[in-house]
């Protein structure tokens, strides 16, 4: 199966980070490197882009798409989390620009065997990054009921996470749930038929739940965000684009506060905590991708793209 994936938000996430022909780059989640394509696009000789991502299928898809670009791309097998020391040791600390596009990408949905999808009923997997050893399937057969319940309530916001957890707990004491399709049934038993009418597929919230906790994807963002943007050039740009309302959260608050990082009580007539600004919020209101885009593509409909520029 080829490597498929539509870059969300393309033209506003090149236009937001003003790319300099002679500057240094990092895409962070590469993908199949639509992103990272416009990019090299606008560098010349001395330019330098640097593509990450922990999906090896990814890696082989943007290696070949990025080409005609080698001369001025690195590509590293990695999570973005680790950027810092990944660029470290190629000899570089400071960028003038860096590109993370969050969430699953449309080719490992459509791709039946990672198990990222409701759609298949195969093996229960949903690693990004195929290395690491805990899949779904270990954190739908090891989690307690209560934990469970926590990662379904809060990564997939699903009403019905605690009879969920509970028909999940129950079925597994028979034998180990291991395949989508079953996880896909046993979800369906826990939600009335009434509602399972509206709202979409009644799968779609835990699936998403199960697979943002299997890769730690709230959790790696948040601890990156201070890193990223120290990795910043004055006047280099950090331009994020997510697809969940949690990860948004994470994104607008980790900008306001690299902003404004003063924990001063607001009567002090001076700041005396010594936290001083690393830059400002370009974006004071997400950038959503136009009529026309989510026309094109359905997926984009929830993408919101937010900017911090490096004082």
């Amino acid at each position: 199966m080829e490597f498929k994936h539509t870059s969300v938000l393309l033209e506003e996430t090149i236009e937001n980070l003003r790319v300099k022909p002679d500057g240094i780059y990092i895409d962070g989640t590469l993908g199949g490197g639509g992103h990272a394509y416009r990019i090299a696009s606008g560098l010349n000789q001395k330019g330098r882009l640097i593509g990450i991502d922990q999906d090896g299928e990814a890696i082989a898809a943007a290696t070949k798409r990025l080409a005609p670009f080698e001369d001025r791309v690195t590509i590293i097998r990695d999570n973005y989390c680790n950027a810092k020391n990944a660029l470290h040791n190629i000899g570089i600390d400071k960028v003038d620009g860096i590109v993370l596009d969050l969430g699953v990408s449309s080719y490992q949905l459509d791709n039946a065997d990672r198990g990222f999808s409701y759609q298949y009923d195969v093996s229960l997997d949903m690693r990004m990054d195929t290395r690491q050893s805990v899949s779904a399937k270990e954190i739908i057969n090891t989690y307690s009921e209560m934990e469970l319940y926590r990662v379904i309530k809060d990564y997939g916001e699903e009403k019905f996470a605690k009879n969920i957890a509970k028909h999940i707990a129950s079925v597994r004491v028979d034998k180990p749930i291991e395949t989508t399709g079953e996880l896909n049934e046993i979800i369906k038993a826990a939600i009335p038929a009434k509602m399972r009418a509206t709202g979409g597929h009644p799968s779609k919230r835990t699936f998403q739940a199960i697979r943002i906790e299997c890769n730690r994807e709230l959790e790696v963002l948040k601890d990156s965000l201070d890193d990223l943007i120290d990795m910043l050039n004055p006047k280099g740009r950090l331009c994020i684009i997510t697809f969940h309302s949690l990860e948004d959260r994470i994104v607008k608050s980790g900008f306001k506060k690299n902003e404004n990082p003063c924990t001063c009580p607001p009567e002090f007539p001076v700041c005396v905590c010594g936290k001083v600004s690393k830059g400002k919020v370009i974006s004071t209101k997400p950038i959503l991708p136009s009529a026309e885009e989510i026309d094109e593509n359905k997926r984009s409909k929830s993408a919101k793209l937010r900017v911090f520029e490096r004082k």
